[in-house]
């Protein structure tokens, strides 16, 4: 391959939304990032996490967040939060998660999967994976806080496939 075989976005095409149609092309997995404390609890759908770091202190990961997101005041006031990995069976929770459904966020834990974990935050149970984290260090570059937490407590199960998000569409691994 070479970059003839590339194609450029057409020059009508204004430069964020010719990047916002490239990154759509990425595969990322889909996580909810729930926190809790004296702000309040909240959460929002996210598919910007990654990890940082297995060696140190304590592991680190990260996940960003926009600066105009209802979570990010209470996420930063509260210090700690947890990052929930979905199965490819749980697109409604991620909608819901996600703003699709409506309603009250406060109700969106009243779901009985919904467990506290050992560092008293909302873990989804089961998830394929789950991650308690307290706030380590932060960044804010453009619109969008970058957040990387200290991970305190780690649950995983041993079955499943990821739920995926790529080119706006939810996607599964065969």
């Amino acid at each position: 391959m070479s970059t003839a075989d590339l194609e450029a976005a057409p020059a009508a095409v204004p430069p964020r939304q010719a990047f916002l149609n490239a990154m759509s092309q990425f595969a990322n997995s889909v996580c909810i990032v729930a926190t809790d404390g004296s702000a309040g609890r909240d959460g929002t759908c996210v598919s910007s996490m990654t990890s940082v770091a297995a060696d140190g202190d304590k592991p680190t990961l990260l996940i960003c967040l926009n600066e105009k997101s209802r979570v990010t005041p209470k996420l930063l006031t509260n210090g700690r939060f947890s990052v929930n990995l979905l199965t490819a069976s749980e697109q409604g929770i991620a909608d819901l998660f996600a703003g699709r459904c409506g309603g009250v966020a406060e109700g969106w834990f009243d779901d009985p999967r919904w467990m506290l974990g050992e560092a008293g935050l909302p873990v989804l149970n089961p998830a394929l994976a789950s991650f308690e984290c307290s706030v380590f260090q932060t960044s804010f570059v453009g619109t969008h806080h970058i957040i990387i937490g200290a991970v305190e407590a780690v649950y995983t199960t041993q079955s499943g496939t990821p739920l995926i998000h790529s080119q706006r569409l939810y996607r599964y691994l065969a």
